[in-house]
């Protein structure tokens, strides 16, 4: 072979190479697993700052919208309705341009992490997870430097325009409202031990919901009067927790641990206060949205589709359960025992700062059950493990209407809800869940 001809063959041997590297695409991604891990570092920061459930299902709601604006916007079709069309925001002009992005999957994670930056107290400790996000994504060849920057901005751009909605739904004015202080009288609410924190969020009501367009038809059933006399509803139901609560096998304190979800808890040494860092309820849910996408095996699409469904129906389900918390006032098991059967009486969970009825695990345990279940099917079994971070074992569950009946008599055996609590928040949680699953759940 002349000299001529291997200096050739070796010159398109290079460029074939070059083209190959070129097109090269990023090793097969488990896309459920990174989501969920990018938003993951969301709840620590929630949990550093003590977000309460509400404020923490808003937090979900508006960050995983972000990610699931970019994947519509990338042309991404999806199994069902569009979310936003079946909201208050449906016609509502992000006055996104569409860009040609390379990469829907960053730009999507990476505004995700910029929404939670800009709505949590402490979202500056974000900062270093956008740069972390980039390096990975940059060995991963899931983006080029030379188009990084355009995602970045694209990404960016999106995030501000979810902050602009987030901006306008009412929380901004919370502090402006007026203070809420206990009533007297017997039956009311009243801050209970060890930390006695003042109540929480008692005008969450006037956050603006997503799928509700009228709070009072999913306002619960009229809750039992309170009434000392031996046989009435309440008193039947008051003996009930304290007995319960003296009887709780290995099973019972289990499962009321489990889900505990209990941001606020303290605990005593000596004179100093120390905060237990516990996920939320909400917290809870997404983790095993995360779980469930990350079996079914889901696109990166589908995975942030499922999860801002979730996230927007944990914020609704909270403002309608708070609603009802705020407008019953009822006071807390431990407040009654203490003051009318036994003062050395504690509950195994720490009762929470705010009102008893309806119970918001049942509620919002309940909502998320039933768009889950709509979307994956019933049956779908699973081990949640979104616990183990903070010490908590795994748990098999057949079902996700299985898990929300376990969340909701946990109340039970933690001694922080009455039965009718329990149960209508379970009905309440069903009719939202039904109501947005309605709307979202029939393919497009």
């Amino acid at each position: 072979m002349s000299r001529y001809l291997i200096k050739s063959f070796a010159l398109l041997t290079l460029i074939c190479s070059v083209m190959n590297a070129s097109l090269a695409k990023p090793k097969d991604i488990n896309w459920p697993k990174v989501y969920a891990q990018e938003l993951f570092h969301i709840t620590e920061v929630m949990v550093t700052d003590v977000a309460s459930p509400p404020v923490a299902a808003r937090i979900y709601a508006y960050s995983n919208l972000a990610a699931y604006l970019i994947s519509k916007e990338s042309g991404k079709r999806f199994e069902n309705q569009n979310i936003l069309d079946q909201t208050y925001l449906a016609d509502y002009d992000w006055g996104i341009t569409n860009l040609e992005i390379s990469s829907p999957e960053f730009a999507a994670i990476y505004a995700l992490l910029k929404v939670g930056e800009s709505i949590m107290p402490s979202g500056y400790l974000l900062k270093e997870k956008q740069e972390e996000w980039v390096e990975t994504a940059l060995k991963a060849k899931i983006i080029n430097k030379k188009s990084l920057q355009a995602h970045i901005d694209y990404a960016s751009s999106v995030a501000k325009k979810v902050m602009e909605v987030a901006k306008k739904d009412g929380y901004l004015q919370l502090s402006t409202l007026t203070r809420y202080t206990p009533q007297e009288g017997e039956g009311f609410w009243y801050p209970t031990p060890p930390a006695y924190i003042a109540a929480v969020e008692p005008e969450w009501e006037t956050i603006k919901p997503f799928f509700i367009q009228n709070l009072e038809e999913f306002k619960p059933a009229p809750m039992a009067p309170f009434d000392m006399n031996e046989g009435s509803s309440f008193h039947t139901q008051l003996m009930e927790v304290y007995t319960v609560t003296k009887e709780l096998d290995e099973e019972r304190k289990l499962i009321a641990n489990f889900w505990d979800c209990n941001p606020f808890k303290v605990q005593f040494s000596g004179h100093m206060a120390i905060g237990v860092k516990k996920i939320s309820p909400g917290g809870h849910w997404i983790g095993i949205t995360g779980i469930a996408a990350q079996k079914a095996d889901l696109s990166f699409a589908e995975t942030a589709y499922v999860h801002a469904l979730v996230g927007m129906t944990l914020h609704d389900a909270f403002i309608s359960c708070w609603k009802a918390k705020y407008d019953t006032d009822r006071i807390r098991p431990e407040t009654v025992i203490n003051q009318k059967l036994d003062q050395r009486w504690r509950p195994l969970l720490q009762t929470p700062p705010f009102p008893e009825y309806t119970s918001g695990h049942s509620v919002i345990s309940r909502a998320s059950a039933v768009v889950l279940t709509g979307y994956f099917g019933d049956n779908f079994d699973f081990i949640d493990s979104s616990e183990t971070y903070f010490g908590l074992p795994e748990r098999p569950f057949p079902s996700f209407l299985y898990a929300s009946e376990e969340a909701a008599i946990s109340r039970l055996y933690g001694g922080i809800h009455f039965r009718d609590a329990i149960e209508e928040g379970v009905k309440q949680g069903e009719k939202i869940g039904d109501m947005i699953w309605k709307k979202v759940g029939s393919l497009p």
